[in-house]
Order: C-alpha cells, then sequence, then structure tokens
C-alpha cells in the first residue's frame, strides 16, 4: 500500500484506534471522539474513507463494526515526517534542525539525546 497524507480530521481518527490498541468497535470510536463533536455520520464517513484507503480493516461481528489500524504509528510518523523534510527542506536533515533551532526551539538536552541517537546509527545500533 502506498501511503499518501491523510487530511487532519481522518489522521484524529486514526489516532484514536492507535491509543485504543488494536480491534475496537465503532462506539467506543465514537467515544473516544466526541470531544471533537462529530456527529456519528460523520465518524462513519472518515472511517469508511480510512477503509477504502487501506489505512484500517473493518470486520462486521453482529450488528457492530470493529477497526483495526493496518498503519502503525511508527509507519505513519516516518511517512509524513519524510514528506514535510522534503516538501519543505529539499531533504535536507541539516536545513530543518537548523531551522528549529535557530528559533530556540531546540534546547542543550535535545541536541545531546539527538547527537546520542546520531551517534548510535553511526554503530548500526
Amino acid at each position: 500500500m502506498k501511503l499518501r497524507r491523510l487530511p487532519d480530521t481522518e489522521l484524529e481518527v486514526l489516532k484514536a484506534l492507535w491509543a485504543a490498541g488494536g480491534e475496537t468497535p465503532r462506539s467506543a470510536l465514537e467515544d473516544t471522539l466526541s470531544s471533537h463533536g462529530w456527529a456519528t455520520n460523520t465518524v462513519n464517513t472518515y472511517l469508511t474513507r480510512l477503509t477504502k484507503k487501506g489505512v484500517i480493516a473493518c470486520r462486521k461481528l453482529g450488528k457492530s463494526n470493529y477497526y483495526t489500524p493496518l498503519v502503525t504509528r511508527e509507519e505513519y510518523q516516518a511517512f509524513e515526517g519524510r514528506a514535510v523534510l522534503d516538501q519543505l527542506f529539499g531533504s535536507s536533515l541539516k536545513g530543518f534542525v537548523a531551522s528549529l533551532a535557530g528559533d530556540g526551539r531546540v534546547n542543550q538536552a535535545e541536541l545531546e539525546e539527538l547527537q546520542q541517537y546520531l551517534e548510535e546509527l553511526k554503530e548500526g545500533k
């Protein structure tokens, strides 16, 4: 399956599924997403779209539908991160980090954490 960027609303539904951790009944998703103020039909529309895109699976059991994410949070984050990096920084990781550091969003502890991670990558961990 080729991933595509999801609209924010559909991403919220997918995040709720990730948080639920596995096969989840629609009613539980509606409860989790209630803070958005979406009608039942709206939630159903988002679930149908995500199913058609191959991002989630739907299994009917009795009168209830159960949904399972087919894309992990990590897979989607990697896809989305790479897409943003490519689109805004021309694949320049250095440019991305420089933009964050330039406005003070990266503190010394985060730089040290990043350095440690880069060292681990070099060592093949």
